[in-house]
C-alpha cells in the first residue's frame, strides 16, 4: 500500500537534497519477494507521482537497490526507512549501497503499517476510531494478523534476547503500534501558505479514506479547474464518516487523514473536522470560488438536506469524473478476496526479519576476531 507514512519517509528523503526520485517496483517483483500487492503497479506509480516531495518516479524499479542504479540517474546516495528489507531469500536488498557509504536512513513513522491497515480492513471494529482506546479483540488480532508464535524459518525457537527485542514474538518493524498525532507534525507536512491574489479558492469535501489512486484522479482533475488553483479538503469527523458509510469505516482515523491528504501535491490546506454541510458561513470564511464532488453518491445530512444546496444555490457547485472506479469499499474487497495470501505474507515477512535479527544478535556476541 502506500499510505502516510511512506509520505513522511520521502518528506524525509527529500530534504537530505535537492531533488528526489523514487524507484517503484513492479507487481511481480513485491509478490516475488514479499507477497500479492494491494495496488496494481500502475496505481502506485501514479500515486508516489502524487506525493508533493518526489521529483521523479522510475517505474520498474530493481528490488535490490545496487550502485548501478544509482549512477544510472545520477543519484549520489539512496535513502530508506529505518527498517529492514530483505530479499524472498533473506538478503539484505541495501547490502552494496551500505557498503560503498551511500546509503542513508529516515525515521519510520510509528503507529502505521501495511500490516495493520489491512489487518483494521479484516476485523469489523470501530476500536481505531478513537485514538484513546484499542479493544483487547482488535490489539489481539492485529498483533497476530498472519503471524505464528514467532519460529524462525528453520523452526527454531528465538533466542529470550531477541524475544525482548520483539514483544509478543513480533519484530520493531512489524505490527501495531499506536499513532499519536502533534502539531508538529502537521506542519511538517502543511504547505503553510494562505491563498494569494489571483488563485481560484476550490473547495472539496469527504472522508478521503485509505488515501488511493481514485482520490488522486478527482483532485488532479478538480486542480486542472483553474489557471492558479487552491485547493481546500474537508475532512469530516470520524463519527460523520461512519454515519454516511457504515461498517467499521473510515479504517483511518481523522488525524491519519489528515496527513494522507496533505500529502498530495494538488492540495493547499485541510479542514481538519469539517462540517457535513457546505454552509454560507464555510463559503464565506475560506473565500471559496468553487465546490466540487465526485461522481460517488452524496448522501443526505442529518436533517434530510442536500449537504450542497448552498453552493448550488450560488451557482459554484461542480461535480467531477475522475475517470476512475476505484473506491475504499473496492480495496476492502480485494484484501477480503486475498486474505489468505495476505496472511500468508506478513507470516513469511515476519519470519524472515526475525531470523535477520537473530543473525545480528549471533554476529555481535561472536568474540573480536573469531570467524563462523
Amino acid at each position: 500500500m502506500v499510505h502516510y507514512g511512506h509520505s513522511n519517509q520521502l518528506r524525509q528523503a527529500r530534504a537530505m537534497g535537492d531533488y528526489l526520485i523514487v524507484g517503484v517496483h513492479t507487481d511481480e517483483e513485491i509478490a516475488k519477494h514479499k507477497g500479492p500487492p494491494v495496488f496494481t503497479q500502475e496505481e502506485r506509480y501514479k500515486m508516489v507521482q502524487a506525493i508533493k516531495w518526489v521529483d521523479e518516479v522510475v517505474p520498474a524499479a530493481p528490488y535490490v537497490t545496487t550502485l548501478e542504479t544509482l549512477d544510472k540517474y545520477n543519484c549520489d546516495f539512496c535513502v530508506h526507512g529505518n527498517d529492514i528489507t530483505l530479499t524472498v531469500d533473506g538478503r539484505d536488498t541495501y547490502e552494496e549501497v551500505k557498503q560503498a557509504g551511500r546509503y542513508r536512513e529516515c525515521k519510520r513513522t510509528q503507529g502505521v503499517s501495511t500490516t495493520d491497515l489491512v489487518g483494521r480492513m479484516l476485523l469489523v471494529t470501530k476500536a481505531h476510531h478513537s485514538s484513546q482506546e484499542m479493544s483487547s479483540e482488535y490489539r489481539e488480532y492485529a498483533d497476530s494478523f498472519g503471524k505464528p508464535p514467532h519460529p524462525t524459518p528453520a523452526g527454531d525457537t528465538l533466542s529470550s534476547e531477541v524475544s525482548s527485542q520483539c514483544p509478543g514474538g513480533q519484530n520493531p518493524w512489524t505490527g501495531v503500534s499506536q499513532f499519536l498525532q502533534t502539531s508538529q507534525k502537521i506542519i511538517q507536512f502543511a504547505s503553510g501558505k494562505e491563498p494569494q491574489p489571483g488563485e481560484t479558492v476550490i473547495y472539496v469535501a469527504g472522508a478521503f479514506d485509505l488515501f488511493h489512486i481514485g482520490h488522486v484522479d478527482f483532485l488532479e482533475e478538480v486542480y486542472k479547474l483553474a489557471a492558479r488553483p487552491y485547493i481546500i479538503a474537508g475532512l469530516h469527523f470520524d463519527q460523520e464518516v461512519n454515519r454516511y458509510k457504515g461498517k467499521n469505516y473510515p479504517i483511518m482515523n481523522l488525524h491519519e487523514r489528515t496527513l494522507s491528504v496533505l500529502a498530495c501535491r494538488y492540495v493547499s490546506e485541510v479542514v481538519i473536522g469539517a462540517p457535513y454541510s457546505v454552509t454560507a458561513e464555510l463559503l464565506g470564511h475560506f473565500k471559496v470560488d468553487l465546490v466540487c464532488h465526485g461522481k460517488t453518491e452524496i448522501v443526505p445530512d442529518r436533517d434530510g438536506s442536500d449537504p450542497y444546496q448552498e453552493p448550488k444555490k450560488r451557482g459554484i457547485f461542480r461535480q467531477i469524473d475522475s475517470g476512475s472506479d476505484l473506491t475504499t469499499d473496492l480495496i476492502v474487497q480485494r484484501i477480503i478476496k486475498n486474505r489468505l495470501e495476505y496472511e500468508a505474507r506478513n507470516q513469511k515477512k515476519e519470519a524472515k526479519e526475525l531470523a535477520f535479527l537473530e543473525a545480528i544478535r549471533q554476529q555481535e556476541a561472536q568474540p573480536a576476531g573469531e570467524t563462523a
